[in-house]
């Protein structure tokens, strides 16, 4: 039962952002920068697992090549993401430990995802995928210029141009359906 009320959740959140698809609006995003070390971590950790799991979903389900070619890349530089955060966090000796699960907005999400129909898989994904984005480069954009920890500042800053260029890449696979680059 809950699966199914979560289910139809999503499937109403995506039919009132389709309108805003077109526009290439992003949806409503947590605040630009956690300037907290802990708060950025738990943010940037959560987001990150989604993107490996809602890029695993879609390098199998999506119907386009290209989008299974982009789902794939979005697991390998996610997983090196997660890779870089683990091991930043290992040196910088914070004491603070990354989520290892998904938060219910998130999982609503892979939900959606494992909902979707083959004919509305890919522009589900790519919808996600462009809100996710952008979220998350506000938030490295935003933690490496106000953060208190300067290793997460700098992981912050590196990692900024590979969301950069992800978001440049959903929005060029969108077609004409989303604003200009990043």
């Amino acid at each position: 039962m809950k699966r199914v009320l979560l289910t139809a959740a999503a499937a109403l959140a995506i039919a009132a952002g389709q309108s805003n698809w077109a526009a290439g609006a992003v949806e409503a995003a947590p605040p630009a920068a956690d300037a907290r070390a802990d708060d950025f971590v738990k943010t940037a950790s959560i987001a990150n697992l989604y993107e490996i799991e809602a890029g695993r979903i879609a390098a199998q389900r999506a119907q386009s090549a290209e989008v299974k070619a982009l789902a794939q890349m979005f697991v390998e530089d996610h997983t090196q993401i997660g890779r870089n955060m683990a091991s930043t966090l290992k040196t910088s000796g914070l004491g603070i430990v990354p989520p290892d699960h998904l938060d219910a907005h998130y999982e609503a999400l892979i939900q959606q995802l494992e909902a979707a129909s083959a004919g509305d898989f890919d522009r589900i994904y790519l919808h996600q995928q462009l809100t996710a984005h952008a979220q998350a480069l506000r938030l490295m954009d935003g933690y490496a210029a106000h953060g208190d920890q300067p290793a997460l500042r700098a992981l912050a800053s590196k990692t900024a141009p590979i969301i950069r260029r992800h978001l440049n890449e959903v929005r060029r696979i969108g077609g004409g359906a989303f604003h200009k680059p990043a």
